[in-house]
């Protein structure tokens, strides 16, 4: 199980890397990368609700959803609503705590916080989680893992963008057009590690 946890863990977060491998939650990953505090802020908040909210999907696929579960007939139909739902109420309270926490940092982020409601790579790691019928502790190592990816993509851009703002970048590509062009190069970097085996690391 350990080894299982560590090889999902690693595979979710280098090698299979929402932002860089599926290019998921691309809105408020560039949008929010032009620093590194409000990257590093956001990047915390996506962690957080992959975390969270991707094992209490898994049992109520499980539990609620599936022929197996409390009801006994099968009302996968209605996943993905309670899937939003669900998501919807971490990012409420992720949102609560910020603003409590460190007001500079919620006024920083924007309306982008909110938004982690509709980010796909929320709801994808859910839906990923589904078809490849992962188990609860295989969950908990995929949320975890993907949002640590996550994490990484974005404060890497983010540095990244800051180092370049005084560079001599030709007109045309300064601001979105170079973080595309960074985001695709990290993107070739991180498709590197696809040859690696993570039960081979331990």
């Amino acid at each position: 199980m350990e080894g299982s946890f560590v090889n999902i863990f690693i595979k979710a977060a280098f090698i299979e890397n929402l932002v860089l491998m599926y290019f998921l939650g691309m809105c408020s990953y560039l949008a929010v990368s032009k620093s590194i505090k409000t990257a590093f802020g956001l990047g915390l908040a996506v962690i957080f609700v992959l975390a969270v909210t991707m094992p209490i999907n898994w049992l109520i696929h499980e539990h609620l959803l599936s022929e197996n579960g409390l009801f006994g007939r099968d009302l996968t139909f209605l996943k993905l609503i309670l899937f939003i739902a669900v998501i919807a109420s971490m990012v409420q309270l992720v949102e609560m705590v910020v603003e409590k926490v460190s007001p500079a940092l919620y006024n920083a982020l924007g309306i982008f916080l909110p938004l982690i409601t509709v980010n796909c790579a929320i709801l994808s790691g859910s839906l990923f989680m589904v078809t490849r019928e992962y188990t609860l502790g295989e969950t908990i190592a995929f949320g975890l893992g993907g949002g640590f990816g996550w994490f990484i993509a974005i404060v890497a851009l983010a540095a990244i963008r800051e180092k370049i703002r005084y560079s001599n970048v030709p007109a045309p590509l300064r601001g979105l057009g170079m973080a595309f062009l960074i985001t695709g190069l990290m993107g070739v970097a991180f498709l590197g590690l696809m040859g690696i085996d993570p039960a081979a690391l331990q």
